[in-house]
């Protein structure tokens, strides 16, 4: 038995462990990782279980500005070596699960991240230095402050009577010879469902999917986690009249039948419907596994207990000193923005390590001068909002705070959590310009291809994504500008762009009497 102290034990070395790990090993921390794989991203060894992924590779962009260019390459991790970026390791825009492995291992690597293969946390329990994590070869590890990036490894059971009759995404055959000539329910709308159902067109005699609400398509809703277009070839089938459908309906219960296969009762609205199959399968997503906390540091738990619930700065809300990295701080976005994706996380692990620096190093978090001058104001608004990869990828979720005092320079503050109310860089007297890219307020409600025009002259009449600006003091929101949409998101049009935005400093600093200050 080995006792191991340190100032960070991260469990987990997937992409959220391995970015985290990359900024504590580039500044010189006390940290290690806790791996239960012999190797990087385990978790992509596995899953998909169709081997593709679908988030966007795109190598292509017309630029060769490096940040620009991370707003479409949806799996590098932020380094500073431009070797390893994820564009290096795969030509297809939907690329192999395979190749995301080799690029992990790769840039764990090339880091030299400090990581311990092979050992399981089982127990979390506190100690005087912090937190102790024994493992499954009896080993314990101290640390003062324990980051869990284990993403959700726990299946999502579906609480129908009957559910262990069906089988789950995370261990049925993907081999659809076996579903040849069967008919098949599968119970979920999201990308897994449709992944496996498109698997089995070919074979299965009747697929059903089936949930009790609409699929949710994302070129709709732009949360990338719902149903993507790579994997909505089935809706074809339905459409088209080729034995299978999709059922917004409830499933009530599943029943073992004599001779094998599932006799499943819906509740339709016209009353209980019950249909055979030979085979159900569960694609209700994955859970968080909280079981290994003792329950004098068990973290609460939110969105139907399947995600800690944590606080802005991804720090449990009721256990100081535990953090989350990764897929698991999705609770604060919950299918709103991308905390639960690689391109969405990798910034938050980012924020995370700026969080960690300030409270616990005394490092202030990063910041620059910018001219204290309403145009040079507005220019380095734009220019964030033109290049930032960040925000971008964080919409409405991390936000640049542009903060005047009322005497003395003003200061830019990047990518810092969208809550004015919390904003520890600004003093209640101080203007806070706060900035964020983001969809308009009612973009769910627009009808996609239906001919509507989003890119409006207008920012506050615009469903496209496009920066806003909100006015803020000691917290509160005074008044916020939208700047109009850009058919290519380069917002750099004197007459659409620029000139209102400096008309909303303008009158903002007017109000609070720096207008003079600033000029």
């Amino acid at each position: 038995m080995t006792h191991t102290t340190t100032d960070y034990l991260i469990v987990g070395a997937g992409p959220a462990g391995l970015q985290l790990a990359y900024y504590l090993e580039r500044d010189g921390h006390d940290y290690t990782v806790l791996e239960q794989g012999d190797a990087p991203g385990t978790f992509f060894t596995t899953f998909p279980r169709h081997r593709q992924m679908i988030s966007n590779n795109k190598r292509y962009t017309g630029s060769d500005d490096p940040e620009f260019n991370l707003r479409m390459d949806w799996n590098s991790l932020l380094s500073d070596d431009p070797k390893l970026l994820f564009t290096r390791y795969s030509e297809q825009y939907f690329p192999p699960a395979d190749d995301f492995v080799r690029y992990l291992a790769d840039f764990a690597a090339g880091h030299g991240l400090r990581i311990t293969f092979g050992r399981r946390a089982e127990r979390v329990s506190r100690c005087a230095e912090g937190f102790t994590v024994l493992d499954d070869h009896g080993d314990t590890y101290r640390a003062r402050r324990l980051v869990m990036a284990t993403g959700v490894s726990r299946a999502n059971v579906p609480d129908i009577p009957g559910a262990d009759l069906a089988e789950h995404y995370s261990t049925v055959s993907v081999d659809p010879e076996e579903f040849t000539g069967q008919r098949v329910l599968i119970i979920g709308k999201g990308n897994s469902a449709f992944e496996t159902a498109d698997n089995l067109v070919a074979n299965a005699a009747v697929i059903h999917v089936a949930g009790p609400r609409p699929v949710s398509l994302a070129w709709h809703t732009h949360f990338v986690g719902h149903l993507r277009a790579v994997n909505n070839n089935f809706l074809d089938t339905y459409q088209l009249k080729a034995q299978n459908a999709v059922l917004d309906v409830p499933v009530k219960r599943i029943a073992a039948a004599e001779g094998g296969g599932c006799w499943v009762t819906f509740g339709f609205t016209r009353g209980e419907v019950t249909i055979p199959y030979d085979r159900v399968i569960a694609c209700t997503g994955f859970r968080f596994d909280a079981s290994v906390f003792d329950e004098g540091c068990r973290p609460r738990l939110a969105v139907n207990d399947r995600f800690p619930e944590l606080t802005d700065r991804y720090e449990s809300v009721n256990v100081e000193g535990l953090f989350f990295a990764g897929t698991l701080t999705q609770q604060l976005d919950y299918r709103k923005s991308t905390n639960g994706f690689i391109h969405g996380f990798r910034y938050g692990a980012r924020a995370l390590y700026r969080t960690l620096n300030e409270r616990y190093h005394g490092v202030p978090w990063p910041a620059r001068d910018v001219a204290p001058d309403t145009r040079g104001l507005a220019a380095a608004v734009l220019a964030r909002v033109n290049r930032s990869s960040a925000l971008w990828q964080q919409y409405g979720t991390l936000a640049d705070f542009l903060v005047v005092p009322p005497t003395g320079q003003a200061r830019y503050y990047e990518e810092l959590p969208a809550r004015p109310d919390r904003a520890t860089v600004a003093g209640p007297a101080d203007d806070v310009f706060l900035v964020t890219l983001e969809y308009g307020p009612a973009h769910e409600a627009q009808v996609p291809f239906a001919g509507e025009v989003v890119h409006a002259s207008s920012g506050t009449a615009s469903s496209y994504l496009h920066p806003v600006v909100r006015h803020c003091r000691a917290g509160a929101v005074l008044a916020e500008h939208h700047i109009a949409s850009d058919l290519e998101n380069a917002w750099q049009d004197e007459a659409a762009h620029i000139r209102p935005l400096e008309a909303f400093l303008d009158d903002a600093l007017a109000r609070s009497g720096a207008g003079a200050a600033v000029g």
